[in-house]
C-alpha cells in the first residue's frame, strides 16, 4: 500500500517566481494611477460625438496612438474642419514630450531583447514614464517585466473605457465638469516626479512657459516650453554635477 506523508513539507512548495511577483506589482501599481484617467475616456467620448466623426473610427485612433491628449486634439481639429495634415501634426506636437521621455529612459532600454526595444515604446505613456524612472536600479529582466505589465495594463484599460466613453461621455451632464479630470492626472503625475528643488524649478517655469507661448498656433506652445523646460534642466543637472 502507498504511504502518504502525513505532513507537507513547505520547503519543497514551488515559489513564487520573481518574474511573476515583478508583473504583479507592474499591474497593481498602474491602476490607481489608471483611475484619474476614466474621466478623460468620457471626455474623449464626448469629443468624437460632438465631432461628427464615425464612432468606430475615432476610437480606432486608442490602438493607433495610444495616447490621450494626441487623440482628442486630432479628433477635435478634424470636427472643426480642419485639414488632415494640420490635425496630425497638432497630434504631433502634443505627442512631443514622448520624445523626452525617450531620451530620459533610453539607459533602461540599453541591454534588452531586441523585440522589447520594439514594444516597449508603444506602451511609453505619461502614466509608464511615472513609473519606470522609479525602478531604474532594477536588473533589465525585472524592469522589462514591471514595465510591460504596468504598460498594457493601462493599454488594455484604455481600450476598454474609450469604447465605454463612446456611449457613456454623451450622457454625463455637462455640470459635471469631467473634462477637469485631464489637467489632476498631468499634475498628479507631476507631483510624483518632483524630488528635487531642480525639478521643481524646471517644473515651474515650463508652465510659464508654455503660458506665455499658449497663443501659438497648433499648440506649438506646449512644445517650445517642453523645450525651455528640458534645457533648463540640462543645465541645473550640469551645475549639481561639477558640484
Amino acid at each position: 500500500m502507498t504511504k502518504f506523508p502525513a505532513t507537507i513539507s513547505w520547503r519543497r512548495m514551488p515559489r513564487m517566481s520573481d518574474q511573476y511577483l515583478h508583473v504583479r506589482r507592474g499591474i497593481f501599481e498602474s491602476i490607481p494611477l489608471f483611475i484619474p484617467a476614466i474621466p478623460f475616456a468620457l471626455v474623449f467620448g464626448v469629443v468624437v460625438g460632438e465631432s461628427g466623426i464615425a464612432p468606430w473610427l475615432g476610437w480606432s485612433s486608442s490602438p493607433l496612438m495610444f495616447g490621450g491628449a494626441a487623440q482628442i486634439t486630432i479628433v477635435t481639429l478634424l470636427g472643426e474642419g480642419a485639414s488632415a495634415a494640420a490635425a496630425v501634426t497638432a497630434a504631433l506636437i502634443v505627442g512631443a514630450r514622448h520624445l523626452l521621455y525617450s531620451v530620459s529612459i533610453a539607459p533602461r532600454f540599453q541591454g534588452q531583447p531586441t523585440w522589447f526595444r520594439w514594444v516597449g515604446p508603444y506602451v511609453l505613456i505619461d502614466q509608464v514614464f511615472a513609473l519606470a524612472v522609479l525602478r531604474k536600479d532594477e536588473e533589465p529582466a525585472a524592469f522589462r517585466a514591471y514595465f510591460l505589465a504596468a504598460g498594457f495594463t493601462f493599454w488594455g484599460l484604455w481600450m476598454v473605457c474609450t469604447a465605454l466613453g463612446l456611449f457613456i461621455g454623451p450622457l454625463v451632464p455637462a455640470g459635471w465638469g469631467i473634462s477637469f479630470a485631464a489637467p489632476v492626472l498631468f499634475t498628479a503625475l507631476l507631483v510624483t516626479a518632483i524630488d528635487r528643488w531642480e525639478k521643481l524649478v524646471v517644473a515651474l517655469l515650463s508652465g510659464a512657459f508654455t503660458m506665455l507661448f499658449a497663443d501659438m498656433p497648433n499648440r506649438s506652445g506646449l512644445l517650445l516650453g517642453a523645450m525651455l523646460g528640458v534645457l533648463l534642466g540640462l543645465l541645473l543637472e550640469s551645475r549639481r554635477q561639477r558640484s
